[in-house]
């Protein structure tokens, strides 16, 4: 079945991406990058995770709360804008349980129909938010890579997760 596809290679990409912020050095966390801190790359892909992966039509989604207008608009540069570590983990695990919740119940049937109010299917929102997540994950490894000369480690298809605590690297 598709869905359970689905299932699997979304936990992998959640652990995946789990891993990759626990990666991030702390003296990384504010670095800017084109003028953007480190933290807003990861912000902006968790809500966009957060907003597309399920129904971003969905009249009863709430920001979290230290959103802002323009916190996730890789557009704008942030002046005072902060988020902390905890604040962005606490954000993923919120998404990460959310998302779980919606594969378990997903069934194949589901796929071609549009969530209420969206004008998407199922299966266009998940693949959509597969290529825009890992688009982003992609940008924020290479700034890892460059400024550590460490990979965060990646399950691939049918890699096996490893037995050590995150975060998880090549090679260590």
């Amino acid at each position: 079945m598709l869905s359970d596809d689905i299932r699997y290679l979304t936990d992998r990409a959640l652990w995946e991406t789990e891993n990759l912020i626990k990666c991030i050095p702390d003296d990384l966390w504010e670095k800017r990058y084109d003028g953007l801190p480190m933290w807003k790359y990861i912000y902006h892909m968790l809500y966009s995770m957060d907003r597309w992966y399920i129904n971003p039509r969905d009249a009863a989604y709430k920001d979290p709360d230290f959103h802002t207008e323009s916190l996730a608009d890789l557009n704008v540069v942030p002046g005072d804008e902060h988020i902390t570590r905890e604040q962005i983990e606490g954000y993923f695990y919120q998404i990460r349980d959310k998302i779980q919740k919606y594969t378990t119940v997903l069934g194949d049937a589901m796929l071609v129909e549009n969530p209420e109010n969206c004008e998407f299917s199922r299966f266009r929102l998940i693949l959509g938010q597969f290529r825009h997540w890992h688009r982003h994950m992609g940008v924020v490894y290479g700034f890892l890579i460059e400024d550590t000369g460490k990979w965060p480690y990646v399950l691939n298809m049918c890699g096996k997760y490893p037995d050590s605590p995150m975060p998880n690297y090549y090679g260590e």
